[in-house]
């Protein structure tokens, strides 16, 4: 058996390369890292295909719903494999061939140094005479998990429900439980499991549903992933013979009408999936008894890939503040008399971008279903129109934006007759409408040229230097025209078209700030977020219900790039104000609210938070993600989020008040307990860094548990920013 340890120090990988059997591919375990490489154990021999193919023609052996089993992926095997450098990566490469049907399958591992994480890709070539009908293509299989992670019945599964106003809810299951899989004694039966437990997205709505990260927790150590895909996807933790492995992969034909004709000399790249490895990386959770510890696991490393990831153009650099018009403020009705009074009080407080948001195109009162031609209104901004807006914006020392929705077209837009139908997305030869929107299919260059002009007119014309882009509506499967093999296909690679044609447009307009929006966060995905600067973490309107959404997103993106929404009201208390700012302050700061009639003192508070938010979102940049009470749960009564940085930890705690209808708060619970061993047997020293007005919560800290105990003082609704750090 010829076996290849590659990969980062701290986690390294397995790769199996018989010339008799499929490529196999395993985390090492610890243990294996610094004795002489043995052959497997014979219940751990045998690890699946790092690759499954499924094909018309082919099928699986034996049959199942699971990725897994597949009888091209039975067939491959390895031909050469080598590491070169791509620049700052590192790349392992693997190639495979199958004698029946002539294909090559080259799978790409790529990693940065000094990151436990890998990226992975696969492309299948037809090298042979006859045409293969692709139904389904992993990006990866990992297995041996049973070897590295424990076995199954001490492993739990994490993933997330991610609806629009309900985002990011993160949750485990015990994968060997009622919920999770099955053990049927497949000894007995002669045949492996067909149990699986799976995760499926639907649509362009890549967390619309799930987030696109997952995990397993074993004993003492961590998987993560990430599908990087703003189109559907799917992941798999499947049982074998005295093991489970994990598959990753973007569309199928079982599950989204997926089917690609590979002509000869025709290749399929599949979506990019990443991974990371912690060992004894503490668990993630907020059930009873399990604490969360340091960011040293899984989430940690996979937040270093992710920032290694991204593409930067200087634009967004030092994260400039930015306000919006829209949430519990303007809601899609701007005008000269409403917007002019918010640019003045925006630029007062220190934001450095003003974004006008939905309604500025909109002359009939109803801007829903009048998107497309992205002309400013004639009536809304008066004499000046919104050009004249926009030098206001600019007279203050802000840089001007606005809302785009731009791959949608509005059935009362002049351009959903003017465009050329091929421009837009059909299902059975109909165009393809929800909520009063037709979708642009971005694999049209005639699209992709409209689109162009859009955004050249609104930059050079208008001088916008800012787009928030929405995306509120879903196509569902995709279009079914002659040139997709079907729905899934068509959908495919219009996704890619979208991000091949945005890169284009950043590097032609460096100079401006994307927003990645998308109803909420329905494309929190990272093929996103490495193109986009900033996400949008939610809609939510109700200050109280944000925290965990806020809490929970550096488990998808780089904290940095986490937009959590500030909105401070008149009749707000000071306490309301300082909450809904800590909300903004945990990640991006993003506000929002009607400043201009805002109290003194409720004034004060918004001053002091964009005054320091340059230094806490230089803190976020350099630090890692940490969560002192676990992961939120949505009725959670206090909630906290944090970075550990190389200075110290800066957290934001949130004391949530008992309300009808929402988060159940415990009255009686005055305090909370912070679990921080990063400090634990040393003193450290904590300061309210935000708000400095109000009364600061009193702690002590247990430095044998490396725990901060916080007294509320009494207070039903509070939140703060506390610094911690080592004496």
């Amino acid at each position: 058996m010829r076996e290849v340890i590659w990969g980062s120090p701290q986690a390294q990988l397995r790769l199996t390369l018989d010339a008799g059997a499929p490529a196999a591919l395993s985390p090492v375990a610890p243990s294996a890292r610094t004795a002489p490489p043995t052959p497997p154990a014979p219940e751990t021999a045998g690890h699946p295909p790092m690759v499954e193919i499924l094909a018309v023609g082919h099928g699986r052996a034996p049959n199942s719903l699971r990725a897994a089993g597949t009888a091209i992926g039975s067939r491959l095997r390895p031909v050469r494999h080598g590491v070169t450098r791509d620049g700052l990566w590192e790349v392992f490469e693997v190639v495979q061939r199958d004698s029946a049907t002539d294909l090559a399958v080259t799978t790409r591992l790529a990693r940065r140094d000094g990151v436990g994480a890998y990226r992975a890709t696969t492309t299948v070539a037809n090298l042979g005479a006859m045409p293969v009908l692709l139904q389904a293509v992993t990006s990866i299989v990992i297995g041996g998990l049973s070897d590295y992670l424990g076995r199954l019945a001490g492993a739990r599964a994490w993933q997330a429900r991610s609806e629009w106003c309900a985002e990011s809810r993160w949750y485990p299951v015990e994968l060997n439980s009622q919920a999770g899989l099955a053990d049927i004694n497949p000894t007995l039966h002669g045949q492996d499991s067909r149990c699986m437990y799976a995760i499926t997205s639907t649509s362009t709505w890549s967390s619309g549903q799930f987030v696109p990260v997952g995990g397993i927790e074993g004993t003492g150590r961590a998987l993560f992933w990430q599908l990087e895909a703003n189109a559907p996807w799917r992941w798999e933790v499947n049982a074998a013979a005295n093991d489970y492995y994990l598959a990753l992969m973007g569309p199928s034909d079982p599950q989204h009408a997926w089917i690609r004709r590979l002509d000869p000399g025709e290749t399929f790249t599949t979506v990019p999936v990443s991974f990371a490895l912690a060992e004894e990386s503490p668990p993630i959770g907020g059930l009873p008894g399990r604490r969360p510890g340091i960011p040293a696991g899984a989430i940690g490393e996979l937040t270093k890939h992710r920032r290694a990831s991204r593409l930067e153009t200087g634009a967004d650099a030092g994260s400039p503040l930015i306000y919006n018009d829209y949430m519990n403020t303007l809601m899609g009705d701007p005008t000269a008399d409403k917007v002019l009074p918010l640019v003045d009080s925006a630029a007062a407080v220190g934001a450095q971008v003003f974004c006008i948001d939905a309604g500025w195109y909109d002359d009939g009162g109803d801007w829903w279903p009048s998107v497309g031609a992205w002309e400013p209104s004639l009536r809304r901004f008066g004499p000046p129109g919104l050009a004249g807006v926009f030098e206001r914006v600019r007279a203050a020392g802000m840089r001007p934006g606005l809302w785009i929705e731009p791959e949608v077209v509005g059935v009362r837009s002049p351009k959903a007759a003017a465009l050329p139908e091929a421009c837009f997305m059909h299902r059975a030869g109909r165009r393809i409408v929800e909520h009063e929107r037709y979708f642009l299919d971005l694999r049209c260059q005639l699209a992709r040229d409209y689109l162009d002009s859009v955004f050249d007119r609104l930059i050079s014309e208008l001088g916008a230097l800012y787009f928030k882009w929405d995306y509120n509506v879903t196509p569902g499967l995709g279009p079914d025209d002659a040139d997709a093999a079907g729905p899934g296909d068509g959908l495919l690679e219009h996704a890619r078209a979208h991000l091949a044609w945005f890169e284009a447009l950043r590097a032609r307009h460096p100079e401006v700030i994307f927003e990645a929006c998308s109803s909420g966060a329905q494309r929190m995905d990272q093929a996103m977020l490495s193109v986009y600067d900033l996400q949008s973490t939610s809609d939510q309107q109700d200050y109280r219900l944000y925290p965990p959404i806020a809490a929970s997103a550096p488990m998808a993106m780089a904290p940095e790039q986490a937009a959590n929404w500030a909105y401070p009201q008149p009749g707000m208390t000071l306490e309301q104000v300082a909450f809904t700012l800590v909300t903004g302050l945990s990640g991006r700061l993003y506000l929002s609210g009607q400043l201009d009639r805002l109290e003194p003192a409720a004034l004060g508070l918004v001053r002091e938070a964009a005054k320091i938010y340059p230094s806490f979102t230089a803190h976020h940049r350099a630090g890692l993600p940490l969560w002192p009470l676990g992961l939120p749960q949505w009725e959670d009564p206090v909630v906290a989020i944090g970075s550990l940085a190389p200075t110290g930890a800066l957290i934001h705690v949130w004391r949530r008040a008992a309300m009808a209808g929402s988060p159940g708060g415990d009255p009686s619970r005055d305090g909370a307990v912070l679990s921080l061993p990063a400090f634990a047997g040393g003193k450290v020293t904590v300061r309210q860094a935000f708000p400095s007005t109000l009364p600061a919560w009193e702690w002590s800290w247990a430095a044998g548990a490396g725990e901060l105990r916080l007294d509320f003082g009494g207070a039903a609704e509070a939140a703060r920013s506390l610094l911690v750090e080592p004496v």
